[in-house]
């Protein structure tokens, strides 16, 4: 008879696929930040300069 696999061997991937899950969505989370950033800044920038050009 072949030995049997405890119950942490199964549950120990599925943990380390939350965890790279995990690791993924917060890196998209802060590129996405940053990306939403760069846009509030770039569309600041422009609001400004309308601003000044018309005034």
């Amino acid at each position: 008879m072949a030995p049997r696999t405890k119950n942490t061997d199964k549950t120990k991937p599925a943990a380390d696929r939350e965890d790279r899950l995990k690791a993924a969505l917060k890196a998209n989370m802060a590129k996405r930040k940053a990306q939403a950033r760069a846009r509030a800044a770039a569309t600041g920038d422009e609001a400004s300069d309308t601003g000044e050009n018309e005034g």
